[in-house]
This record gives structure tokens, sequence and C-alpha cells, in this order.
């Protein structure tokens, strides 16, 4: 067993100042960089700083990204991901000629993308591979469907055909057929890879813990309440449901919901609210910078985030992190990351059932401040039970050195 391992990481798009799946693998692939002998292959984003100024402890080999993409077809671009097969004959390329010219490396790790419907170029080369954490794929729950569709982009229904790649499609099912370890967000991946025959899985939430806010000791009054809802207004997100509930707690004059977020829901949210006469208690507050989010996680009582076909959702660890109890779907990637003692998961059955549970959870957190700050203290327990990124980087070497180990002594 090596010393120090030798590791090629696939990473497009990596960006410790962006948001969401970049910048969450910017802090892993960081902090393996300070741990072992990183080779990160990456994009180079328009109007970034360098990769390679922002992980100086690896060495960054990018390839510029197609700026017509980038520019014109931004969310298109971030769905479907039309330029990742040429980004990945560039990396296999590129780790062809290292091989070539004596380097060797111990392991690789594709880390991005997330989606599940992408092949990796690490398919046979000779050295074993990690994919993952992936997330996504999952199916909307049936009685939402026709809600779904009717604000549904081109792009997103492309997952409709996710299924039938899982199934015929060679090459995606060689690359994780293939794969050493298939990391995803939470179980529920490995059943959406039935049909592959993986070899290997572990659920690992995609995501460290940063800092916490200062500990909540006080609640507000009973019946008292506000509600926070925070990420891209889309159907899935749930906010139109928990508009719905709103109306349900008419009898709790007190209990407010503010919104921060757009998208193209928003505006069905709105004319909801108006429908059911509940719009003087709901702010929306459409897309606010970075910081103002922070203050909303800070004087809010709840986090309501019932979004029912999410893979994971990063905001639950902004939520977690401010000690605030959660409100979500007991579906797909909250289902795993929220559990009893964080938060209360609420069935995703019809749409008028999912709003009367979504209502009766906030009616229980609204009559019952000590239930409030039970789960708000065990929120704050169940995130730092996930690790930091040091302690996600230290928890993948042990993966990788066992992998190394198995493939050492014959075993798969």
């Amino acid at each position: 067993m090596p010393d120090t391992l030798r590791i090629v990481i696939i990473a497009p798009s990596l960006d410790g100042n962006d948001l969401s799946e970049p910048e969450w693998a910017y802090r892993w692939v960081e902090a393996l960089s300070r741990m072992a002998d990183v080779t990160c292959l990456a994009s180079s984003r328009i109007g970034a700083v360098p990769l390679a100024e922002q992980l100086p402890r690896a060495r960054v080999v990018t390839w510029p990204e197609i700026p017509f993409l980038y520019r014109k077809l931004e969310r298109f671009n971030a769905q479907v991901k039309p330029a990742l097969p040429l980004f990945h004959a560039q990396a296999r390329r590129w780790i062809k000629h290292a091989q070539r010219n004596g380097e060797t490396f111990h392991i690789g790790h594709q880390i991005l993308p997330q989606g599940m419907r992408h092949t990796t170029p690490l398919r046979n080369l000779g050295f074993p591979y990690v994919v993952g954490p992936l997330g996504g794929g999952l199916k909307t729950p049936a009685g939402f469907e026709k809600e779904v569709q009717a604000t549904s982009s081109i792009s997103a229904r492309l997952r409709q055909i996710d299924d039938v790649r899982l199934s015929y499609d060679p090459f995606l099912r060689a690359g994780y057929a293939g794969a050493d370890l298939v990391l995803g967000v939470a179980p529920y991946v490995v059943a959406r890879l039935a049909p592959v025959g993986i070899r290997r899985f572990h659920a690992l939430p995609e995501r460290g813990y940063g800092n916490f806010a200062p500990e909540r000791t006080r609640q507000s009054e009973v019946g008292t309440l506000t509600l926070f809802h925070a990420g891209r207004t889309i159907r899935t997100k749930g906010l139109r449901d928990t508009v719905r509930a709103m109306a349900r707690l008419r009898d709790l004059p007190n209990v407010r919901l503010v919104s921060a977020g757009d998208g193209e829901d928003l505006t069905n949210c709105r004319a909801e609210a108006d429908r059911l006469g509940v719009a003087d208690r709901i702010t929306f507050l459409g897309k606010i910078p970075r910081e103002k989010v922070e203050e909303y996680y800070a004087a809010s009582d709840v986090f309501c985030f019932p979004s029912f076909r999410e893979p994971m959702g990063g905001v639950f660890f902004e939520a977690m992190a401010h000690g605030l109890p959660i409100v979500t779907a007991a579906n797909g990637g909250p289902d795993f990351l929220i559990d009893d003692t964080s938060g209360i998961r609420v069935p995703v059955t019809t749409p008028d059932d999912f709003a009367n549970g979504i209502a009766e959870a906030v009616r229980a957190l609204a009559m019952d401040p000590a239930l409030r700050l039970k789960l708000g203290q065990g929120s704050r327990e169940r995130l730092h039970s996930f690790g930091s990124w040091d302690d996600k980087a230290e928890l993948m070497l042990s993966f990788y050195r066992d992998i190394i180990a198995r493939r050492a002594e014959g075993m798969t």
C-alpha cells in the first residue's frame, strides 16, 4: 500500500466560488488535496477564478468551457451537459498520455457531474475507480404529474429517458458496473441503479458541515411561527403545497410564511395564495443575495421545504446549521437526510393529502415550543453527524485504501 495515494479526480465545472454541485465538490477536492497527491481534471469556467489558484495543493488540468453553451443556454447546459462527451474524451486522452509517460495513478474518482445519466471516462484505464456521490433520477409521484408537467422545461423532461438508458445504454451501464464503489447521496440511488448490477454501494450525503450559527435557546410563543422556504421555485420544491397548507391554518393567524427564490412556478404560487386568501400571511421575496438568505434563516422558527422530488437538498444543511426544525417530504434525499430527531417528514400521496400533512406538521410545531426546541437541537446534531469536509476526505481515503487492498488481493 503506498504511503501517499495518487488520485486522479474527474470534476467538470468545479468552482469554489459557485453554488450547489460545483462548490460542494470543490470543498471535497480541496480537503483531499491536503491529504493526498491529487490531480484534478476539470473545466476552466468563463469568468471564474482559475482553478489552479483555488486548489494550490493539487495539480490542476483544465479545458475551456464552450462559450455559447455557457452564456446563451446556461440552464440547458447545466441540466443536459451537451459538452460533457468532449470533456470526457479530453480527460481520457490526458490520462492515457500521462500513463505512457510513466505516471501511475492508484485510483480515480469521478465526483462530478452528480446526475446518473452521465458516463465515466475512467473505465478500463488499469486502475480502480469510484463514481459519485450520485443523485437525481427520482420520479414524480403519480398524483403530482399533471401539475409538474404543466410547468416543466423541455430539458427537465429528459429525465423520462433515464430509465431506458440505465437498462440499455451499454456505455452508461459498463461505467457503473466497472466501478469499484458507487456513492449515492441517499439509499434510493442504489434502487435506481438496480438495472446495472453495481459491485458496491455506499450512501453518503454530498455535503459536509461548515460553520454553525449560534445555538437557539428561546422559542416564539404558542401559535406564533415564521416558516422559511428557500430554493428555486419550481413545482417539485413544494412551495405551492406549503401555500395550500397555509390555507388550512386559518385559525393560526400568527403563522406566517417567507419564501426566498425565483423560478417558473413562482407566478402560480402567488396566484394560489391570492385564490386561497392567504396572501397577507405570505412574503414572496424572489431571488435575494446569499447574505440575506442567512438573515432569514436566523429570523425564522421552522424550515419548511417539502420538496417531493429532491435528490438531496443543500438548503437542508444551511437550515440545520441554524438549528431549525425541518418540515419536508418523506421521499428521496430528504427522507434520508432528515430523521425523527431533526424534523417531521410528510408522506407524499396526493396534492390534497400532502398539503394537509404539511399543515398538521406546522400546527404541531406552532403549538409546542418545546418540540421546536428539541427538533432544532436535533437538527444541529444530525448535521454534525454527517461530518466536516475533512471528515469526508478522511472517509474517502479509507475507501480508496480498502479498494486498492481488495484489488491487490484479487477481490472485487
